[in-house]
């Protein structure tokens, strides 16, 4: 195995394996083998790693992105809402009492069940932008709009 301090390069076995910081998408043969060069880098989403096409690359846009903590607490945001709603718990410090939970934090998550019901869909199929992560969701950078236009325009949809 080699690595060299300025991009990062890797030979195992007979497969090269190379990873850049940047560069563009190239093919070109090599000692008869075909090799395609893909400029990709590795970002960590929740507990997995994601391979990110190079931004403008419309081409190499990902299907599907499944953010589980994502879609456990919009769960778990119907499912208190659902207690709220049928009386099983008179508010959101009741609920949090019973939960063992923070209400600041209840409410932040109840906050989801305002969502534009094709953002909620959208998040479920994985088909949610990039950059649309339970952070920005939960309003803690800024806050999630009441009116669905607005929430369409605020997430990139």
């Amino acid at each position: 195995m080699e690595t060299d301090t300025g991009n990062f390069h890797a030979v195992v076995a007979r497969r090269k394996v190379e990873i850049m910081m940047a560069g563009d998408a190239r093919q070109f043969e090599a000692g008869g083998r075909s090799v395609t060069f893909v400029p990709l880098s590795i970002k960590r989403r929740s507990y997995s790693k994601v391979l990110v096409p190079p931004p403008g690359n419309s081409s190499a846009q990902v299907k599907s992105s499944f953010d589980l903590p994502m879609i456990r607490t919009l769960g778990k945001a119907c499912y208190w809402q659902k207690l709220l709603d049928t009386g099983k718990v008179a508010n959101i410090a009741e609920l949090a009492r019973q939960l063992r939970l923070e209400p600041g934090w209840v409410a932040e998550v109840l906050r989801l069940t305002r969502l534009a019901p094709d953002i909620v869909q959208a998040i479920l199929e994985g088909r949610q932008p990039r950059h649309l992560n339970l952070h920005t969701l939960r309003g803690r950078e800024t806050d999630v709009p009441v009116d669905w236009q607005e929430q369409r325009r605020m997430f990139g949809f």
